[in-house]
């Protein structure tokens, strides 16, 4: 992992199966119109969010419980100069067991010249807490961006860094 990669993280009382199978569920927990499948290796996704993000996602890994590795094969990022700028870099998603609790990460692989870090790190906070909601209660935040009340992207990915770690650690 790069200075620059974003890692959102969080602990669960659910199993790294109901982890999983949450991730491969991304309908429910990413704003946006998603076509394609999404819980099948090898298989093609894209994602639009309004006119400002496109990006065709390619499923590389997939292990029941511990990994999901996506690809982004193809992007154009709209509030950027270089648009493509997306294109080979990834998104992993690792669970672990930890007692009682799962343990999952979402890590954003970004290159160093990526122009959207800043922006996107953040948004990516909002996507992991919808996806958490997801794993918890049922139901994610699809489809509603930003609720009142509801932290903004980079408090949520300060707030979720490190959940499994011991308290040296943090």
């Amino acid at each position: 992992m790069s200075d620059n990669d974003s890692t959102t993280a969080f602990a669960v009382a659910q199993s790294p199966d109901a982890v999983f199978a949450a991730i491969n569920n991304v309908r429910a927990w990413r704003s946006g119109e998603i076509d394609g499948v999404t819980d099948q290796l090898g298989a093609e996704f894209t994602y639009r969010y309004k006119d400002v993000h496109l990006s065709t996602q390619s499923i590389m890994e997939m292990v029941s419980g511990p990994r999901v590795i996506w690809r982004v094969i193809d992007a154009e990022i709209n509030f950027v100069k270089d648009t493509g700028e997306w294109n080979g870099t990834s998104v992993g998603f690792d669970i672990t067991p930890r007692g009682e609790k799962s343990c999952g990460s979402c890590t954003r692989t970004w290159s160093l010249t990526i122009e959207c870090y800043g922006g996107c790190s953040g948004a990516w906070g909002f996507v992991g807490e919808s996806l958490r909601s997801l794993i918890t209660t049922g139901t994610g935040f699809a489809q509603r961006r930003r609720l009142a009340g509801q932290p903004d992207g980079a408090s949520l990915a300060a707030r979720f860094q490190r959940p499994c770690s011991t308290p040296a650690q943090r």
